[in-house]
């Protein structure tokens, strides 16, 4: 009669409780005597428990309880006087205990891999009395193995990756299942490793789990992933025992062992000439069916009539060769362009060399292509002179511009009237000619950058642009004056030739040797005998004083007028006039009041010397040298 597989384990389960259960009756393991114990009205006797070793098979199926072994104590006569008690862990709840005969059983199936043993403990009482007839004892039941747990693998599912082109037996990855069952009982916990899929690619150890290639030159090109099924049986793989899987996905990483390859030995592309500088003409690329750092390229241009017009550098994204303009295109100079480009891996893999060579070579033609361009001056910045003294229609200057397309179409010039919105020039439109059209000033504008336009007469719409820088040359049309408004005091306590002022001139003109003022007072005030000049022969001059005794109740305020004249040719002169107050000073010569006080007319004034005063206030109003006189006569 065959069994089935549920039969055959039951049956093993039962051999197995047979044999535990015959060793226990036939293994007496001897107990060391108790301590003397005694009980009132009684002589001391020595007591000692019998019992069985206990092993309870786990995974129990059966409907009755299980019995697990035999307690006596030497006291029991077998009269009924004694009773026995079960404490401790399990105690009435798992395992229950004859009273009268001290047989133990198990009510509830157990599992070794939640609690491998219990701990018990056991006491002999006499039934009258209730009291114990020997100490409490301690023992332990052992829950006994069987193969109920299959390997499981805690970390499943795995993933790993091994280089493409790896040499057989190259590690990838260890897997590892873990039985719950007992490690040193039997082999239910021994597992070994097998492989269920993934052959004949890679293969396992079936001791360690490792997993190794199986078969050379895997090509990832050709491949690049595997699933695999990787089996862990128990009791050393033997027929009976448990097993479990788990999937490893494997990833063949890359290696450089495909050479880039232009899909064409020649490409064309055309441009058109007016393609600015930096502009990209083509983009090119080599295969390569690597990926990551081993299909990174590098282009460079080995040979061509283009080297210096063009040049060639790669986009990191794609590994695509770019070619752009260095120079500007000139399709009336050159139509096309020849380029012999090399493409190359950056990072070559010893190993493979044999793969190669890892480079290719491909030839681009660039074909120009004419367009209809603006004129083009003949410079790009003209720089003309002219006077300021120029009168309207002075030549200036000429600029030039022609049609660079081969039809050659006529130019004609004109302003643009933003860059010269007081339109002071005019430009013959056929000829290109510059004149002045209004007075020019220098001391308004020095420089005037204007723009010419140059349209094609064929086609309007195509305009060049050139830049005129028109500088405004000087003439001495600019007299000498004051520096500035000088407040200008003498103290009353003044000594003769005390400095008390020094002077300066500007000139609007910018002669090219730099300026040269020479001052001195005018021929009516050079013998008054109040105030005295001094050229100090750089550009300055200093007012001193000829005399003490200033008093404001006589004159509070004291015109000199000076006269300035330049170097330039012809020389321009002006006459300046400095206003000198009369002031009360401290010790240090520091004023501290010019107000004239109230004071009575000298008696001796006359009627005609009230009339020149008053005639020289209205005078000094309407700025008129008149009042010169009267300060040489009287101020002064």
């Amino acid at each position: 009669m065959k069994l089935g597989k549920v039969e055959f384990c039951h049956l093993l389960q039962i051999i197995a409780l047979f044999l535990c259960l015959s060793g226990m009756n036939q293994a007496e393991p001897s107990r060391s005597r108790s301590k003397p114990y005694f009980q009132s009205g009684r002589t001391r006797t020595k007591r000692s428990w019998v019992w069985n070793q206990f092993f309870v098979l786990e995974e129990y199926m059966g409907t009755d309880p299980l019995y697990v072994g035999k307690l006596h104590s030497d006291v029991d006569k077998g009269d009924g006087s004694i009773k026995y008690i079960l404490s401790g862990e399990g105690a009435s709840s798992i395992f229950i205990i004859d009273e009268n005969t001290g047989d133990i059983h198990a009510t509830k199936r157990l599992d070794r891999e939640e609690q491998a043993y219990y701990t018990l403990r056991a006491q002999a009482l006499d039934r009258l009395t209730n009291k114990p007839v020997e100490p409490e004892s301690e023992f332990v039941i052992k829950i006994q193995d069987i193969n109920d747990n299959e390997p499981k693998f805690l970390d499943g599912p795995y993933t790993a990756g091994v280089p493409e082109m790896s040499p057989v037996g190259t590690s990838v990855v260890q897997v590892t299942a873990t039985d719950a069952d007992d490690p040193t009982y039997g082999n239910s916990a021994r597992v070994v490793y097998s492989i269920l899929q993934g052959q004949p690619y890679f293969s396992v150890e079936p001791k360690t789990g490792v997993i190794k290639t199986a078969l050379p030159n895997m090509d990832r090109e050709a491949k690049d992933q595997y699933l695999l099924v990787i089996q862990a049986k128990d009791m050393v793989g033997q027929n009976g025992g448990l097993s479990g899987t788990t999937s490893v996905t494997v990833t063949l990483t890359d290696v450089n062992d495909n050479p880039p390859r232009f899909p064409r030995r020649s490409y064309q592309y055309n441009v058109p000439e007016s393609l600015p500088v930096a502009s990209v003409v083509a983009r090119i690329k080599a295969a390569d069916a690597d990926v990551g750092p081993n299909a990174e390229m590098e282009y460079k241009i080995v040979d061509g009539d283009g080297l210096g017009v063009f040049k060639i550098s790669v986009d990191k994204d794609t590994q695509e060769g770019i070619i752009t303009i260095q120079k500007e295109l000139d399709f009336e100079a050159k139509t096309s362009y020849t380029l012999r480009i090399e493409a190359a891996n950056m990072h070559v893999d010893p190993r493979f060399l044999s793969l190669g060579p890892f480079n290719d070579m491909t030839t681009v033609k660039i074909i120009v292509e004419d367009v209809d361009e603006p004129p083009v001056f003949t410079s790009r910045l003209y720089s003309m002179v002219v006077s300021e003294a120029a009168k309207i229609g002075t030549i200036i200057g000429t600029v030039a511009a022609h049609d660079p397309d081969a039809s050659n179409s006529p130019v004609r010039y004109s302003i643009d009237r933003n860059t010269d919105l007081e339109r002071y020039f005019n430009i013959d439109a056929n000829s290109g000619v510059i004149t002045t059209a209004k007075s020019l000033d220098r001391e308004t504008n020095a420089v005037h950058n204007i723009t010419v336009l140059a349209m094609e007469s064929q086609n309007p719409a195509q305009i060049g642009r050139g830049y005129v820088a028109i500088t405004i040359l000087d003439i001495n049309d600019n007299a000498p004056e004051f520096a500035m408004e000088y407040e200008t005091t003498v103290c009353e306590n003044a000594q003769p030739g005390q400095v008390i002022q020094k002077i300066s001139a500007i000139d609007k003109d910018d002669p090219p040797n730099g300026h040269q003022f020479y001052f001195s007072l005018t021929a009516e005030a050079a013998n008054n005998h109040n105030f005295t000049l001094q050229d100090n022969k750089d550009n300055t001059a200093t007012v001193l004083t000829r005399r003490n005794g200033f008093r404001r109740q006589e004159q509070s305020v004291f015109y000199l007028p000076i006269f300035i004249v330049d170097s330039g040719s012809p020389s321009l002169s002006s006459t300046n006039t400095l206003t000198i107050r009369v002031c009360d000073c401290d010790a240090d010569g520091i004023a501290q009041t010019c107000n004239a006080e109230a004071y009575i007319l000298p008696a001796g004034l006359s009627t005609g010397a009230l009339i020149a005063i008053l005639a020289c206030v209205l005078t000094l109003l309407g700025k008129s040298s008149s009042c010169y006189n009267y300060f040489q006569c009287n101020a002064l």
